[in-house]
């Protein structure tokens, strides 16, 4: 992209995924990309960055695609922050994303997040996970959500939708150097394969889940939330309320 600036590779790392269209949250979408959608003051992607930031992430790249040029603000304000294009964001789904950023996985350990949550606290990632995991919160009751099946180690044995009284995904999860390194070479395979362009990147994961050494990072509601609707957003932030009546 025009605005990126050069970056040497950082120790710490994260991707975060920002390319999608946000059709759910039109038509606040149509002309503002989803994770820039200021929830009770600050973007929600803002909240993702200054979590990293507090953790002590060192270089955050942003994966961007729609309407990518309002992103560029955000490598002057954070000088963490890279942005990362996506040119296939239209034709793929988001395995897409972390593949345009796979360089960042074969560096070492690394943070995936979605970029269109609210994080409420900003010491989310800390302490900084001991092992690979994903970020989850406990729920009672069937879901047709993504969820992980765990064993009695409580080690994911499954990453995928639907199940019961277990943990529901809520878009972060952190990969120890050896994982990173696995996942770039999964997706390098994963890319070689036919109907790979439907795949989401957990699919990825999934195929090779005993490869992995995952746990489970619980976190409370209060903590983060992921707003896919304009109602849920007006639940979250009331002065969006004038876009149900409308």
């Amino acid at each position: 992209m025009a605005c990126a600036k050069s970056s040497n590779a950082e120790k710490t790392n994260a991707i975060v995924m920002a390319a999608g269209l946000g059709t759910r949250m039109a038509p606040l979408t149509k002309t503002t990309p989803k994770p820039l959608i200021s929830v009770n003051g600050t973007p929600m992607i803002e909240t993702v960055i200054n979590a990293l930031v507090t953790a002590g992430v060192e270089r955050i790249s942003v994966v961007v695609g729609y309407l990518k040029e309002q992103f560029c603000y955000l490598e002057e304000r954070y000088p963490t922050v890279v942005l990362v294009e996506n040119t296939e964001y239209l034709e793929k789904n988001n395995i897409s994303s972390i593949y345009a950023a796979v360089d960042v996985l074969e560096q070492g350990a690394t943070f995936i997040c979605e970029a269109d949550l609210v994080i409420s606290d900003e010491h989310i990632f800390q302490p900084w996970p001991s092992r690979s995991c994903y970020f989850g919160r406990k729920f009672s009751g069937h879901t047709d959500d993504w969820v992980f099946d765990l064993d009695d180690s409580g080690k994911i044995v499954r990453v995928g939708k639907g199940g019961s009284n277990t943990y529901a995904m809520v878009g972060l999860s952190y990969f120890s150097a050896p994982d990173a390194k696995r996942l770039a070479q999964f997706m390098h395979d994963a890319y070689k394969e036919t109907g790979h362009e439907q795949l989401f990147w957990d699919d990825v994961v999934n195929n090779h889940i005993a490869e992995f050494d995952l746990s489970i990072r619980p976190v409370e509601a209060w903590q983060i939330a992921e707003l896919d609707s304009v109602a849920e957003l007006a639940a979250f932030d009331h002065g969006y309320e004038y876009l149900l009546r409308s």
